[in-house]
């Protein structure tokens, strides 16, 4: 007897139909910016497919299946999810500070046996759900300007702060400006959105010189002026410049980039996979890339706008958020528009943390498609 078998009828026609309703362009698109990805660790590899790019392919052929039964699950479960989720991933970033694993400098990860955990890219999928909970059973009056604004002030700041401290400079301000963006598509009064941006403003100077640390500075010194230490802390984004600089309209040729075959350029398979994109395959190559991700971009703006419910509008455009973020500083970074901050280009560089949250959020985003027509319903802006 098979499993189909003792299936009834009608849930396999519910599932077949739930199957349908998934955004198969969107799935392909994001199919091609990791196979784009896994093309290019080959290459930078030597032509080789270890030690990166078989691993890239591995882990996102799983996390697509995962992505795939995610959007199965129905909106009401993320929905009563979305608390918990949130409050899990606060105390594991309590837990990083008081025993988590110190390696590069930092202390980001909780590890127990072979497994190592970060808590911060729990925290990225946490914080959208919740915010997005929260302002489900919001008034529109309520969520302009009131006291209620107390609450995702401290859903946002709360982590961030812990983020911050291990420290992961890149992963607070990427939670920051996300949180921002879901309190302010949320109806956030514009009043309010001036002064926000008026007391950046103010508080970035005095930030910089007693909330940062030294190696932070350093990086932010060395983003105005990289000439002024070309050998030390100005190194990676001179030889960024010279990656994208020297590629050209259509660049040098696949295996053929001197930056990252002979290994001027660093962490030529992580923050720098853009570099040695636009040295091999110049502007037309970093263009295609680009549009790719301008209709991923697209597509999950689309289904956010489709959900019937406040709740699917938000997290979707949350999520969505997040990875426009994660190009956007990427991009920025290596050409020299922004400090190196330590943020890949989703999908794109090796690694399975980052691109293991992209994928389990966008698994929300086809949720949110697939059950945009679910009522959920909640009392109003309560955390209970």
């Amino acid at each position: 007897m098979t499993v189909s078998a003792l299936t009834r009828p009608g849930e396999r026609d519910r599932l077949i139909v739930k199957i349908g309703e998934i955004d198969w362009i969107f799935c392909l698109t994001l199919c091609l910016i990791a196979g784009a990805g896994a093309v290019m660790l080959f290459s930078i590899a030597g032509s080789s497919w270890t030690p990166w790019a078989a691993p890239h392919l591995a882990r996102f052929a799983l996390f697509f299946a995962i992505m795939i039964v995610l959007a199965l699950i129905d909106l009401r479960v993320w929905f009563a999810l979305a608390y918990p989720i949130y409050a899990v991933a606060f105390m594991l970033l309590i837990a990083v500070d008081l025993v988590g694993h110190h390696a590069l400098g930092a202390q980001r990860w909780l590890q127990a046996g072979p497994i190592t955990i970060q808590p911060s890219e729990i925290m990225k999928i946490g914080l959208v759900l919740a915010l997005g909970r929260f302002y489900h059973g919001l008034s529109g009056k309520s969520a302009q300007l009131s006291w209620w604004l107390l609450v995702p002030a401290m859903l946002i700041l709360a982590p961030v702060a812990l983020v911050a401290k291990e420290p992961d400079l890149g992963t607070a301000l990427l939670m920051l400006m996300t949180g921002a963006i879901v309190v302010i598509l949320a109806g956030l009064s514009w009043r309010l959105i001036a002064g926000g941006i008026l007391s950046v403003v103010l508080l970035v100077p005095p930030a910089i010189m007693f909330g940062m640390h030294d190696y932070q500075r350093k990086r932010l010194t060395t983003f105005l002026d990289p000439e002024n230490d070309p050998s030390g802390s100005g190194y990676h984004i001179l030889q960024s410049k010279i990656a994208l600089g020297s590629g050209g309209l259509l660049g040098k040729g696949y295996g053929l980039g001197s930056q990252s075959q002979l290994n001027f350029l660093p962490e030529k398979q992580t923050d720098f996979i853009f570099s040695t994109l636009a040295e091999e395959f110049g502007f037309v190559g970093c263009a295609s890339i680009l549009v790719l991700y301008a209709a991923v971009i697209f597509m999950a703006l689309r289904t956010s706008y489709l959900s019937h419910s406040h709740f699917g509008r938000l997290a979707a455009a949350g999520v969505t958020a997040t990875f426009a973020l994660y190009v956007l500083i990427n991009g920025s970074m290596v050409m020299g528009l922004a400090p190196v901050v330590g943020v890949p280009m989703p999908l794109l560089s090796y690694g399975g943390t980052v691109m293991l949250t992209v994928m389990v959020g966008f698994g929300l985003v086809m949720a949110v498609r697939v059950h945009r027509y679910s009522e959920v319903t909640s009392g109003k802006g309560s955390l209970l």
